[in-house]
């Protein structure tokens, strides 16, 4: 069962334990979508990169039950009132989920600081799902590998066992086929964030309607660039602008107009290349070094934008902290 706001804990919280882990968010550095498919999902393929923007879940023992509570008190202090708390939030989810299969799972409070844009095209629920399922495990002493998590993941989104296990990988199918990449150097972006959020079912609509309407007919199986991997690998940003690539960023900027706005102010600020994350409407702007990256965020900051400088690839989910009670 699944409290609200207001939450009644049956046990002393301070005397239980807990455990505290972070999962990042991701941009899509490419990302082709092919057509609806049968069961009205859409086949992607993409290069997913892990940030070094974390999400933080702690999960602790409680006598019965799963309850949670949100806060935005995290780097972007992010609107936290309109994140759900009953089962539709995906970390309940997870935490539901792998209590099915742990014969030694107990009551837990899930509290979730945001640190990843809500609703932004960076998968910070699916990264609070990721957390959850570590935290739960280790709390539960479920004792599922990492790759057995990553198959219970799939269940709650695509994007969530690439939260669990991070860095940079290949994503086929529904985002859920994942192979990794050698992606060690780091890129370094920054991140212009809104203050409102976009449904990607209706980004995904939209780029339906925007296809039927212009004669577009989508690859069935979409590809990869191989150029891109080999741009990730070397760590060489100048090689990849110009081969970044959102199949949604058309929908998203019909959707929110400003969006394209904000990109020609990264491009005038002397950002290598801009893109949408994902369904949106988070920006990524790609910086050739750290330096670089910290002069761009001034001045989109300077503009008005709301910026971040961020790093990747990023670990996947770890815990940080193991409290016993």
């Amino acid at each position: 069962m699944v409290s609200g706001r207001t939450i009644d804990r049956r046990t002393d919280v301070s005397r239980a334990r807990s455990v505290r882990v972070t999962a990042p968010g991701k941009i899509n550095v490419s990302l082709e979508v092919g057509p609806p498919r049968e069961d009205g999902y859409h086949g992607i393929a993409s290069v997913f990169l892990a940030v070094s923007l974390y999400e933080e879940v702690t999960a602790t023992e409680t006598a019965g039950g799963i309850s949670v509570t949100v806060n935005g008190q995290g780097t972007l202090n992010l609107p936290a009132a309109s994140i759900p708390l009953d089962s539709s939030n995906l970390a309940v989810r997870a935490a539901e989920l792998l209590a099915e299969v742990s014969p030694g799972h107990s009551g837990v409070h899930l509290d979730i600081t945001k640190r990843v844009p809500i609703a932004g095209g960076m998968g910070g629920g699916s990264a609070d799902a990721a957390a959850a399922l570590l935290a739960c495990d280790a709390l539960w002493g479920s004792g599922f590998s990492r790759d057995e998590l990553a198959k219970i993941a799939v269940d709650l989104g695509a994007d969530v066992p690439f939260a669990l296990v991070g860095g940079t990988a290949v994503g086929l199918g529904v985002g859920d086929l994942l192979t990794p990449a050698i992606s060690k150097t780091p890129l370094h972006l920054v991140l212009v964030t809104s203050d409102y959020g976009l449904s990607t079912p209706e980004v995904y609509r939209t780029l339906d309607a925007l296809r039927l309407r212009n004669g577009v007919e989508a690859d069935a199986q979409p590809e990869i660039d191989p150029a891109i991997l080999g741009a990730m690998r070397a760590g060489d940003a100048l090689a990849l602008a110009p081969l970044l690539h959102n199949g949604l960023q058309e929908a998203a900027l019909e959707l929110a107009p400003a969006l394209g706005d904000i990109l020609e102010t990264g491009r005038a600020a002397g950002a290598l290349a801009g893109i949408v994350s994902g369904s949106g409407p988070t920006v990524a702007f790609l910086a050739q070094n750290p330096a670089h990256a910290a002069e761009l965020e001034t001045l989109l900051t300077h503009e008005g934008l709301q910026a971040t400088s961020v790093q990747g690839p990023a670990h996947g989910a770890r815990i940080t902290a193991d409290h016993a009670g």
